[in-house]
């Protein structure tokens, strides 16, 4: 792990390959995840550079976040700080939405993007995401991982992956993943941005999905010219854990769409 200083917090992460394998891979986790969500990844992709941090307030990663531009920024600081001018960006569910305005902002980063189970709108219940974030602090992260398990995970899983994402929810700290959340309640509308991403992109989206489900997915893969889009039959919130082989098969075709 290596740790990366920035004024109001320090993050975490992984620089794994070989340098010279270009353009890197930059993993962001979703909520209320950490980096190692990404470790399957991290070793099938091993033959290229893959940069994994922790978001601001999740992982070992240290702050909170003041508002949602942050989330997207910490990353361009640390694209900086480890010299690389463009990454192909592998987003998840908040990690999506996270990606899509890195793109959105910051297009200049972003040679190739990958967005998994996400959602392109703004938040539809503003008041019902500042509630979760107020329950969080109230009752930390214990309730809401075990109600919400199998929502991010197909019951009958394969073995270990339960176990992982529960592990991930409940040591989360709870500052950091209200401040995420009060952030992600404002988060601005990106629908209308999506015409103009001008770099190949691929959508996923477990066929079983809940919180964002397959019309999503379609929904940014109709509006991001070229875009694909893969729903993975077996998995819910989290393909890249419930059916690895077929994520990776998505991201591997993605790669042999960048320059």
């Amino acid at each position: 792990m290596r740790t990366l200083a920035l004024t109001t917090a320090t993050l975490a992460y992984d620089d794994l390959g070989p340098a010279s394998a270009e353009p890197p891979l930059l993993f962001v986790h979703g909520h209320p995840f950490d980096r190692s969500m990404w470790r399957g990844q991290l070793t099938r992709f091993a033959s290229r550079r893959s940069i994994a941090p922790d978001l601001r307030g999740y992982g070992a990663s240290t702050g909170a976040v003041e508002g949602w531009s942050d989330l997207a920024d910490d990353l361009v600081d640390l694209l900086d700080a480890v010299r690389v001018p463009r990454a192909v960006v592998v987003g998840l569910s908040m990690g999506g939405q996270i990606a899509l305005d890195l793109a959105v902002r910051h297009p200049d980063r972003v040679a190739g993007l990958l967005l998994a189970d996400t959602t392109a709108a703004a938040e539809p219940d503003v008041a019902g995401r500042r509630a979760a974030a107020d329950r969080l602090l109230r009752e930390g992260m214990d309730p809401y991982a075990v109600e919400n398990l199998y929502r991010m995970v197909r019951p009958g899983s394969p073995e270990g992956v339960a176990e992982h994402v529960l592990a991930m929810m409940r040591e989360t700290d709870p500052v950091g993943a209200a401040a995420a959340q009060r952030a992600r309640a404002d988060r601005p509308e990106l629908r209308p941005a999506l015409g103009a991403l001008d770099v190949p992109t691929v959508v996923v989206v477990g066929a079983d999905d809940a919180f964002t489900p397959v019309a999503d997915a379609r929904a940014i893969a109709d509006a991001i010219p070229g875009a694909e889009l893969v729903v993975i039959p077996g998995a819910a919130h989290m393909p890249n854990l419930e059916q690895p082989d077929a994520f990776d098969a998505a991201l591997t075709h993605l790669l042999t769409r960048i320059p």
